[in-house]
Protein backbone atom coordinates (compact mmCIF):
# COMPACT_ATOMS: atom_id res chain seq x y z
CA UNK A 1 0.00 0.00 0.00
CA UNK A 2 1.34 3.44 -0.92
CA UNK A 3 1.33 6.54 1.28
CA UNK A 4 -0.57 9.58 0.02
CA UNK A 5 1.78 12.20 1.49
CA UNK A 6 5.35 13.26 0.69
CA UNK A 7 8.07 11.80 2.90
CA UNK A 8 11.67 12.71 3.68
CA UNK A 9 12.64 10.71 0.60
CA UNK A 10 10.76 13.16 -1.63
CA UNK A 11 12.42 16.48 -0.72
CA UNK A 12 16.02 17.79 -0.97
CA UNK A 13 17.05 17.60 2.70
CA UNK A 14 20.82 17.43 2.11
CA UNK A 15 22.68 19.92 4.33
CA UNK A 16 19.41 21.50 5.46
CA UNK A 17 18.09 22.29 8.95
CA UNK A 18 15.17 19.95 9.51
CA UNK A 19 12.62 20.23 12.32
CA UNK A 20 11.21 16.87 13.45
CA UNK A 21 8.09 16.33 15.57
CA UNK A 22 8.64 13.11 17.53
CA UNK A 23 6.41 11.51 20.14
CA UNK A 24 8.56 11.19 23.24
CA UNK A 25 5.66 10.87 25.68
CA UNK A 26 7.26 7.86 27.37
CA UNK A 27 6.36 6.26 30.72
CA UNK A 28 8.74 7.10 33.55
CA UNK A 29 9.29 5.71 37.03
CA UNK A 30 8.94 7.80 40.19
CA UNK A 31 12.71 8.40 40.07
CA UNK A 32 12.52 9.83 36.55
CA UNK A 33 14.04 6.88 34.68
CA UNK A 34 12.42 5.81 31.42
CA UNK A 35 10.40 2.60 31.84
CA UNK A 36 9.72 1.97 28.15
CA UNK A 37 11.71 3.54 25.30
CA UNK A 38 9.68 2.16 22.36
CA UNK A 39 8.77 5.62 21.08
CA UNK A 40 12.36 6.84 21.34
CA UNK A 41 13.67 3.75 19.52
CA UNK A 42 10.97 4.14 16.89
CA UNK A 43 12.21 7.65 16.03
CA UNK A 44 15.79 6.55 15.35
CA UNK A 45 15.44 5.45 11.67
CA UNK A 46 14.14 8.87 10.62
CA UNK A 47 16.88 10.69 12.53
CA UNK A 48 19.59 8.45 11.08
CA UNK A 49 18.21 8.97 7.56
CA UNK A 50 18.42 12.74 8.03
CA UNK A 51 21.97 12.49 9.42
CA UNK A 52 23.04 10.39 6.43
CA UNK A 53 22.00 13.36 4.31
CA UNK A 54 24.10 15.71 6.49
CA UNK A 55 21.05 17.51 7.85
CA UNK A 56 21.02 19.50 11.07
CA UNK A 57 18.27 17.74 13.03
CA UNK A 58 16.15 19.70 15.51
CA UNK A 59 13.61 17.59 17.39
CA UNK A 60 10.58 18.73 19.36
CA UNK A 61 8.19 16.70 21.48
CA UNK A 62 6.14 16.59 24.65
CA UNK A 63 5.93 14.58 27.85
CA UNK A 64 2.90 14.22 30.10
CA UNK A 65 0.42 16.95 30.92
CA UNK A 66 2.40 19.62 32.79
CA UNK A 67 0.81 22.73 34.20
CA UNK A 68 3.37 25.25 33.11
CA UNK A 69 7.06 24.47 33.49
CA UNK A 70 7.43 21.39 35.73
CA UNK A 71 10.88 19.82 36.07
CA UNK A 72 9.53 16.28 36.32
CA UNK A 73 8.21 16.60 32.76
CA UNK A 74 11.51 17.74 31.25
CA UNK A 75 12.69 15.93 28.12
CA UNK A 76 16.29 15.93 29.40
CA UNK A 77 16.18 12.18 30.29
CA UNK A 78 14.91 11.52 26.76
CA UNK A 79 17.93 13.37 25.33
CA UNK A 80 20.21 11.08 27.34
CA UNK A 81 18.48 7.90 26.10
CA UNK A 82 18.36 9.15 22.51
CA UNK A 83 22.08 9.90 22.68
CA UNK A 84 22.73 6.29 23.76
CA UNK A 85 20.60 4.89 20.93
CA UNK A 86 22.22 7.09 18.27
CA UNK A 87 25.75 6.67 19.61
CA UNK A 88 26.33 10.41 19.39
CA UNK A 89 25.84 13.55 21.43
CA UNK A 90 22.34 15.02 21.56
CA UNK A 91 22.34 18.73 22.38
CA UNK A 92 19.53 19.50 24.83
CA UNK A 93 18.01 22.99 24.91
CA UNK A 94 15.82 23.82 27.91
CA UNK A 95 13.28 25.76 25.84
CA UNK A 96 11.49 25.27 22.52
CA UNK A 97 11.28 28.89 21.36
CA UNK A 98 13.36 32.01 21.76
CA UNK A 99 17.02 33.03 21.78
CA UNK A 100 18.33 29.85 23.44
CA UNK A 101 16.98 27.84 20.54
CA UNK A 102 18.20 30.34 17.94
CA UNK A 103 21.75 30.26 19.31
CA UNK A 104 21.87 26.48 19.74
CA UNK A 105 20.77 25.87 16.16
CA UNK A 106 23.12 28.53 14.80
CA UNK A 107 26.15 27.08 16.64
CA UNK A 108 25.43 23.45 15.76
CA UNK A 109 27.08 21.94 12.71
CA UNK A 110 25.45 19.73 10.10
CA UNK A 111 25.03 16.13 11.32
CA UNK A 112 24.09 17.50 14.76
CA UNK A 113 21.04 16.46 16.77
CA UNK A 114 19.27 19.00 18.99
CA UNK A 115 16.34 18.15 21.27
CA UNK A 116 14.12 20.99 22.45
CA UNK A 117 12.32 21.15 25.79
CA UNK A 118 8.74 19.97 26.34
CA UNK A 119 6.32 21.81 24.06
CA UNK A 120 3.54 21.50 26.61
CA UNK A 121 5.34 23.83 28.99
CA UNK A 122 3.47 26.35 26.83
CA UNK A 123 -0.36 26.28 26.84
CA UNK A 124 -0.25 27.54 23.26
CA UNK A 125 0.89 24.09 22.07
CA UNK A 126 -2.40 22.28 22.74
CA UNK A 127 -4.35 25.38 21.70
CA UNK A 128 -2.94 25.01 18.15
CA UNK A 129 -1.78 28.62 18.45
CA UNK A 130 -0.44 29.89 15.11
CA UNK A 131 1.71 32.60 16.75
CA UNK A 132 3.41 29.92 18.88
CA UNK A 133 3.98 27.72 15.83
CA UNK A 134 5.47 30.70 13.99
CA UNK A 135 7.87 31.29 16.90
CA UNK A 136 9.02 27.65 16.68
CA UNK A 137 9.59 28.00 12.95
CA UNK A 138 11.47 31.27 13.36
CA UNK A 139 13.58 30.06 16.30
CA UNK A 140 14.71 26.90 14.51
CA UNK A 141 15.11 28.41 11.01
CA UNK A 142 14.10 24.98 9.66
CA UNK A 143 13.91 24.46 5.91
CA UNK A 144 11.61 21.44 6.28
CA UNK A 145 9.26 20.09 8.94
CA UNK A 146 9.05 16.31 9.38
CA UNK A 147 6.04 14.83 11.13
CA UNK A 148 7.12 11.58 12.79
CA UNK A 149 5.08 11.62 16.01
CA UNK A 150 2.36 9.15 15.10
CA UNK A 151 0.96 9.20 18.63
CA UNK A 152 -0.03 12.88 18.27
CA UNK A 153 -1.22 13.19 14.67
CA UNK A 154 -4.88 12.83 15.69
CA UNK A 155 -4.55 16.12 17.58
CA UNK A 156 -4.59 19.55 15.93
CA UNK A 157 -1.83 21.13 18.03
CA UNK A 158 0.68 23.85 17.22
CA UNK A 159 3.43 21.28 16.57
CA UNK A 160 1.23 19.01 14.44
CA UNK A 161 -1.05 21.29 12.43
CA UNK A 162 -0.27 25.01 12.80
CA UNK A 163 3.46 24.51 12.16
CA UNK A 164 2.70 23.18 8.67
CA UNK A 165 1.50 26.65 7.64
CA UNK A 166 5.02 28.04 8.07
CA UNK A 167 7.39 25.28 6.89
CA UNK A 168 7.09 22.80 3.98
CA UNK A 169 5.98 19.63 5.77
CA UNK A 170 6.52 15.95 5.02
CA UNK A 171 6.28 12.59 6.76
CA UNK A 172 9.03 10.73 8.56
CA UNK A 173 9.69 7.02 8.17
CA UNK A 174 7.84 6.02 11.35
CA UNK A 175 4.64 7.86 10.42
CA UNK A 176 4.74 6.38 6.93
CA UNK A 177 5.22 2.85 8.32
CA UNK A 178 2.40 3.23 10.86
CA UNK A 179 -0.03 4.43 8.20
CA UNK A 180 0.89 1.87 5.54
CA UNK A 181 0.89 -1.06 7.98
CA UNK A 182 -2.38 -0.23 9.72
CA UNK A 183 -4.32 0.85 6.63
CA UNK A 184 -2.95 -2.07 4.63
CA UNK A 185 -4.35 -4.47 7.24
CA UNK A 186 -7.69 -2.66 7.30
CA UNK A 187 -8.16 -2.32 3.54
CA UNK A 188 -6.34 -5.30 2.06
CA UNK A 189 -5.80 -7.86 4.81
CA UNK A 190 -4.73 -11.42 4.30
CA UNK A 191 -7.76 -13.43 5.36
CA UNK A 192 -9.14 -14.60 7.69
CA UNK A 193 -8.93 -11.26 9.52
CA UNK A 194 -9.60 -11.53 13.26
CA UNK A 195 -10.06 -8.38 15.33
CA UNK A 196 -9.49 -8.71 19.08
CA UNK A 197 -11.03 -5.85 21.04
CA UNK A 198 -10.51 -5.30 24.76
CA UNK A 199 -10.11 -2.46 27.22
CA UNK A 200 -12.62 -1.01 29.61
CA UNK A 201 -15.13 0.95 27.55
CA UNK A 202 -17.16 0.40 24.40
CA UNK A 203 -17.64 4.16 24.07
CA UNK A 204 -13.90 4.59 23.43
CA UNK A 205 -14.00 2.19 20.49
CA UNK A 206 -17.51 2.40 18.98
CA UNK A 207 -16.40 3.52 15.54
CA UNK A 208 -13.62 0.93 15.37
CA UNK A 209 -15.94 -1.92 16.38
CA UNK A 210 -18.46 -0.75 13.77
CA UNK A 211 -15.67 -0.70 11.19
CA UNK A 212 -14.63 -4.26 12.06
CA UNK A 213 -18.22 -5.47 11.77
CA UNK A 214 -17.92 -4.50 8.12
CA UNK A 215 -14.46 -5.88 7.34
CA UNK A 216 -13.45 -8.60 9.84
CA UNK A 217 -14.09 -12.33 9.55
CA UNK A 218 -14.31 -12.67 13.35
CA UNK A 219 -14.42 -10.21 16.26
CA UNK A 220 -13.30 -11.40 19.70
CA UNK A 221 -14.44 -9.25 22.61
CA UNK A 222 -12.67 -9.25 25.99
CA UNK A 223 -11.68 -6.86 28.76
CA UNK A 224 -14.11 -4.71 30.67
CA UNK A 225 -16.11 -4.04 27.51
CA UNK A 226 -17.07 -7.72 27.31
CA UNK A 227 -18.94 -7.30 30.62
CA UNK A 228 -21.12 -4.68 28.95
CA UNK A 229 -21.74 -6.95 25.95
CA UNK A 230 -22.60 -9.86 28.25
CA UNK A 231 -25.03 -7.83 30.34
CA UNK A 232 -26.68 -6.64 27.12
CA UNK A 233 -27.10 -10.31 26.17
CA UNK A 234 -28.91 -10.94 29.47
CA UNK A 235 -26.15 -12.29 31.72
CA UNK A 236 -25.88 -11.31 35.40
CA UNK A 237 -22.38 -9.80 35.88
CA UNK A 238 -22.29 -9.42 39.67
CA UNK A 239 -20.35 -6.28 40.67
CA UNK A 240 -18.25 -6.26 37.47
CA UNK A 241 -17.44 -3.04 35.66
CA UNK A 242 -20.30 -2.43 33.23
CA UNK A 243 -20.70 0.66 31.07
CA UNK A 244 -24.24 2.02 31.31
CA UNK A 245 -26.16 3.61 28.48
CA UNK A 246 -24.71 1.55 25.63
CA UNK A 247 -27.87 -0.33 24.61
CA UNK A 248 -28.49 1.70 21.43
CA UNK A 249 -24.84 1.34 20.41
CA UNK A 250 -24.99 -2.43 20.87
CA UNK A 251 -28.32 -2.60 19.06
CA UNK A 252 -26.65 -0.90 16.10
CA UNK A 253 -23.60 -3.20 16.20
CA UNK A 254 -25.70 -6.37 16.25
CA UNK A 255 -28.09 -5.06 13.60
CA UNK A 256 -25.14 -4.40 11.27
CA UNK A 257 -23.78 -7.88 11.99
CA UNK A 258 -27.17 -9.46 11.22
CA UNK A 259 -27.30 -7.64 7.87
CA UNK A 260 -23.83 -8.95 6.99
CA UNK A 261 -24.21 -12.59 8.04
CA UNK A 262 -26.37 -15.62 7.45
CA UNK A 263 -24.48 -17.61 10.11
CA UNK A 264 -24.77 -17.35 13.89
CA UNK A 265 -23.86 -13.94 15.23
CA UNK A 266 -22.25 -15.63 18.24
CA UNK A 267 -19.72 -17.22 15.88
CA UNK A 268 -18.88 -13.80 14.46
CA UNK A 269 -18.90 -11.56 17.55
CA UNK A 270 -17.30 -13.97 20.01
CA UNK A 271 -17.92 -13.22 23.68
CA UNK A 272 -16.53 -15.02 26.74
CA UNK A 273 -18.43 -18.10 27.94
CA UNK A 274 -16.63 -18.00 31.28
CA UNK A 275 -14.75 -15.34 33.24
CA UNK A 276 -12.07 -15.09 35.91
CA UNK A 277 -13.44 -13.31 38.97
CA UNK A 278 -12.38 -11.96 42.34
CA UNK A 279 -14.10 -10.07 45.14
CA UNK A 280 -11.61 -7.18 45.03
CA UNK A 281 -9.11 -5.67 42.63
CA UNK A 282 -5.79 -6.06 44.45
CA UNK A 283 -2.40 -7.78 44.34
CA UNK A 284 -3.72 -10.36 46.79
CA UNK A 285 -6.85 -11.20 44.80
CA UNK A 286 -7.07 -14.85 43.78
CA UNK A 287 -8.28 -15.86 40.34
CA UNK A 288 -11.44 -17.97 40.31
CA UNK A 289 -12.83 -19.32 37.06
CA UNK A 290 -16.65 -19.35 36.74
CA UNK A 291 -19.12 -19.98 33.94
CA UNK A 292 -21.58 -17.29 32.95
CA UNK A 293 -24.63 -17.56 35.17
CA UNK A 294 -22.58 -18.47 38.24
CA UNK A 295 -21.38 -15.01 39.30
CA UNK A 296 -22.53 -14.00 42.74
CA UNK A 297 -23.38 -10.42 43.70
CA UNK A 298 -19.85 -9.60 44.90
CA UNK A 299 -17.93 -11.15 41.98
CA UNK A 300 -15.97 -8.88 39.65
CA UNK A 301 -15.09 -10.29 36.23
CA UNK A 302 -11.44 -9.29 35.75
CA UNK A 303 -10.33 -11.51 32.85
CA UNK A 304 -11.76 -13.88 30.28
CA UNK A 305 -11.99 -17.44 31.61
CA UNK A 306 -10.00 -20.56 30.72
CA UNK A 307 -12.50 -22.00 28.23
CA UNK A 308 -12.81 -18.59 26.54
CA UNK A 309 -9.03 -18.34 26.29
CA UNK A 310 -8.89 -21.74 24.58
CA UNK A 311 -11.62 -20.71 22.12
CA UNK A 312 -9.81 -17.47 21.37
CA UNK A 313 -6.51 -19.24 20.68
CA UNK A 314 -8.32 -21.70 18.41
CA UNK A 315 -9.69 -18.80 16.34
CA UNK A 316 -6.29 -17.11 16.24
CA UNK A 317 -4.60 -20.24 14.83
CA UNK A 318 -6.87 -19.97 11.77
CA UNK A 319 -6.15 -16.27 11.20
CA UNK A 320 -3.80 -14.76 8.64
CA UNK A 321 -4.20 -11.23 10.05
CA UNK A 322 -4.89 -10.29 13.68
CA UNK A 323 -5.46 -6.73 14.87
CA UNK A 324 -5.45 -6.47 18.67
CA UNK A 325 -6.51 -3.37 20.57
CA UNK A 326 -7.15 -3.47 24.31
CA UNK A 327 -6.03 -5.93 26.97
CA UNK A 328 -8.42 -8.82 27.69
CA UNK A 329 -8.45 -8.41 31.45
CA UNK A 330 -7.10 -6.39 34.35
CA UNK A 331 -3.62 -7.11 33.00
CA UNK A 332 -1.80 -4.95 35.56
CA UNK A 333 -2.31 -7.89 37.94
CA UNK A 334 -0.60 -11.15 36.82
CA UNK A 335 -3.54 -13.24 38.07
CA UNK A 336 -5.78 -11.50 35.54
CA UNK A 337 -3.36 -11.23 32.64
CA UNK A 338 -3.82 -14.86 31.55
CA UNK A 339 -6.01 -14.03 28.55
CA UNK A 340 -3.74 -11.28 27.30
CA UNK A 341 -0.62 -13.41 27.84
CA UNK A 342 -2.07 -16.41 25.98
CA UNK A 343 -3.05 -14.16 23.07
CA UNK A 344 0.44 -12.64 22.99
CA UNK A 345 1.96 -16.13 23.01
CA UNK A 346 -0.30 -17.32 20.19
CA UNK A 347 0.61 -14.34 18.02
CA UNK A 348 4.33 -14.49 18.81
CA UNK A 349 4.63 -18.18 17.92
CA UNK A 350 2.43 -18.26 14.83
CA UNK A 351 4.62 -17.80 11.78
CA UNK A 352 2.85 -16.42 8.74
CA UNK A 353 0.26 -14.41 10.66
CA UNK A 354 0.39 -10.64 10.45
CA UNK A 355 -0.03 -9.33 14.01
CA UNK A 356 -0.75 -5.65 14.55
CA UNK A 357 -0.83 -4.43 18.15
CA UNK A 358 -2.63 -1.18 18.90
CA UNK A 359 -0.80 1.42 20.96
CA UNK A 360 -1.46 2.54 24.52
CA UNK A 361 -2.12 -0.11 27.17
CA UNK A 362 -2.00 -2.95 24.65
CA UNK A 363 1.47 -1.96 23.47
CA UNK A 364 2.64 -1.48 27.07
CA UNK A 365 1.48 -4.99 27.94
CA UNK A 366 3.03 -6.80 24.97
CA UNK A 367 6.34 -4.99 25.35
CA UNK A 368 6.60 -6.08 28.99
CA UNK A 369 5.50 -9.60 28.04
CA UNK A 370 7.80 -9.86 25.03
CA UNK A 371 11.09 -8.68 26.50
CA UNK A 372 12.40 -8.25 22.94
CA UNK A 373 11.17 -4.74 22.27
CA UNK A 374 8.14 -5.98 20.36
CA UNK A 375 10.09 -8.00 17.79
CA UNK A 376 7.83 -11.02 18.30
CA UNK A 377 5.00 -9.18 16.51
CA UNK A 378 4.65 -7.77 13.00
CA UNK A 379 3.91 -4.26 14.22
CA UNK A 380 3.51 -2.64 17.65
CA UNK A 381 1.97 0.79 17.17
CA UNK A 382 3.37 3.84 18.95
CA UNK A 383 -0.02 5.55 18.97
CA UNK A 384 -3.08 4.60 21.02
CA UNK A 385 -5.71 7.17 20.09
CA UNK A 386 -4.13 7.77 16.68
CA UNK A 387 -4.24 4.09 15.73
CA UNK A 388 -7.90 3.82 16.81
CA UNK A 389 -8.93 6.86 14.80
CA UNK A 390 -6.97 5.69 11.77
CA UNK A 391 -8.61 2.24 11.93
CA UNK A 392 -11.99 3.93 12.21
CA UNK A 393 -11.34 5.77 8.95
CA UNK A 394 -11.06 9.25 10.43
CA UNK A 395 -8.86 11.94 8.92
CA UNK A 396 -5.95 12.84 11.19
CA UNK A 397 -4.96 16.56 11.25
CA UNK A 398 -1.23 15.88 11.63
CA UNK A 399 -1.26 13.77 8.46
CA UNK A 400 -3.77 15.71 6.37
CA UNK A 401 -1.74 18.94 6.74
CA UNK A 402 1.39 17.44 5.11
CA UNK A 403 2.33 17.95 1.47
CA UNK A 404 0.55 15.57 -0.87
CA UNK A 405 2.58 12.92 -2.64
CA UNK A 406 3.03 13.48 -6.38
CA UNK A 407 0.44 11.60 -8.43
Amino acid sequence: MSFFKRTIRDVPIDNKTVLVRADYNVPQSSTGTIDDDLRIRASVPTIEFLLEHHAKVVIMGHLGRPEGREAKYSLKPVAKRLSELLGRKVIFVDDCIGDKVVQAVKKASNNSVILLENLRFYAEEEANDTAFAKKIAKSTSARYFVQDGFGVVHRAHASTEAITHFIPSVSGLLLEREYVTIMGAMEKPQRPLVAVMGGAKISDKITVIEKFVGIADKIIIGGGMSNTFLKYKGHHMGSSLVEDGQEKVLDSIYLAAHKKLDTSIDDFIILPTDVAVAGTISENAKRKNVKLGNLDAKSKALDIGDASIDRMVEEITKAKTVIWNGTLGYAELPEFAHGSARLAMALATQAGTTSIIGGGDTADFVLKWDGEGGKSFTHVSTGGGASLELMAGKKLPGIESLLDAPR
